[in-house]
């Protein structure tokens, strides 16, 4: 079972990529509300895939993946960013930080699918 992290603050959308990457077969969700209670997690739980929002509470998106990608224990774990920050600035930031990937909210659970196949299916 491949298990992936999912950060995100709004419930709606939570509910959303959990329902999208469980729809999959052999994959699992574990979710964190902001990037402090993915901190939390991360040592806990063996994750195969990180997908942050970018604008939450706390710690956001961008700091979390500096934390994973400056942390020996997860900087190989792709990493997915999902927000509704557009500009290209964003996208590239996000990009310059580590991420593999950068979806614009909304999109279809078959790109997201699509996407988590190609790096951990």
């Amino acid at each position: 079972m491949k298990k992936i992290l999912v950060t995100e603050d709004s419930p709606a959308m939570r509910s959303f990529l959990t329902a999208a990457i469980e729809a999959m077969d052999g994959f699992a969700v574990v979710e964190a509300t902001n990037g402090f209670d993915a901190l939390r997690l991360l040592p806990r739980e063996r994750v195969d895939l990180i997908i942050t929002d970018i604008n939450m509470p706390d710690i956001n998106g961008l700091e979390l993946i500096s934390y994973v990608r400056n942390n020996p224990n997860y900087r190989t774990i792709p990493l997915f960013i999902i927000s509704t920050e557009s500009s290209e600035k964003d996208r590239e930031r996000g990009m310059a930080l580590g991420a593999n990937e950068y979806l614009v909210k909304p999109f279809l659970p078959e790109m997201l699918q699509k996407l988590i196949l190609a790096y951990i299916g």
